[in-house]
C-alpha cells in the first residue's frame, strides 16, 4: 500500500513537471546553414557600398545648390546689416542737424550780447558771456558744426545768401564784403546759409 502512493507520488511529480515545460521546443539551428545567410559576397556588397556616377554627380550638385543658398542668405545678411547701420547712422545726424538749427539763434544772441558789451564798464559780465558763448562754439566744433566764414572770397550761392549789394569801392567784383549773419554747416551739409553782401560784378 505504501509502495502504491509512493508510486503515484512519483507519476503525479513527473506529470506536473512536465506541465511546467514550455510546450514548444526549440528547434535546433544547424550552424553552417546559418553562417551562409548571414555571409554575403564581397561583389553584392562591394556594389551595394559604391555610389554610381550618376549618384555622385546628384549630391555634388546638390552640395553646390547649398553651398550658394548659404552664400546668398549671408550676402542678404550682410546687406541687411549695413542697410540698418545706414539708416541708424542717417537718422542720429537728422535729429543731431535739427538739434544744432535750433540753437543757432542762441549763439547769435551770444554773440550780440558780446559785440554791445564792448562799450560796457562791467567786464565780469562781459567775460562771463564770453565764457558761455566759447562753451558752445567748442560743443559745436566737438560735433562737426563750423561756421560759414568767407568774407572776401568769391560768392558761393550753395553756402550764402546775397541780401546785399556792394559797390565797386568794397572789393573785387563778385565776393563777399561784408557778413550780416553767419552760416554754420555740418560736415559738409550747409545747416543756415550766411547772409551776406555782394560786390557787384
Amino acid at each position: 500500500m505504501v509502495k502504491k502512493k509512493r508510486k503515484q507520488r512519483g507519476n503525479d511529480m513527473q506529470d506536473n513537471e512536465r506541465k511546467l515545460q514550455p510546450e514548444t521546443e526549440t528547434e535546433a539551428i544547424d550552424p553552417t546553414v546559418e553562417a551562409a545567410e548571414e555571409a554575403q559576397p564581397a561583389e553584392e556588397a562591394a556594389q551595394e557600398a559604391a555610389p554610381t556616377a550618376e549618384e555622385l554627380a546628384a549630391a555634388i550638385a546638390k552640395q553646390e545648390e547649398y553651398l550658394n543658398m548659404a552664400q546668398r542668405v549671408q550676402a542678404d545678411f550682410d546687406n541687411f546689416r549695413r542697410r540698418n547701420q545706414n539708416v541708424r547712422k542717417e537718422a542720429f545726424d537728422d535729429g543731431a542737424r535739427t538739434f544744432a538749427t535750433t540753437l543757432l539763434p542762441v549763439i547769435d544772441n551770444l554773440e550780440r550780447a558780446i559785440a554791445a558789451a564792448q562799450n560796457s564798464a562791467d567786464e565780469s559780465l562781459k567775460s562771463g558771456v564770453e565764457m558761455v558763448y566759447r562753451q558752445l562754439v567748442e560743443c559745436f566744433e566737438k560735433r562737426g558744426i563750423t561756421a560759414i566764414d568767407r568774407l572776401g572770397e568769391p560768392f558761393d550761392p550753395s553756402l550764402e545768401n546775397a541780401v546785399m549789394q556792394g559797390t565797386a569801392d568794397e572789393g573785387e567784383p563778385g565776393t563777399v564784403c561784408a557778413v550780416f549773419q553767419k552760416g554754420y554747416q555740418m560736415e559738409g551739409m550747409v545747416l543756415r546759409h550766411a547772409m551776406v553782401k555782394v560786390v557787384a560784378e
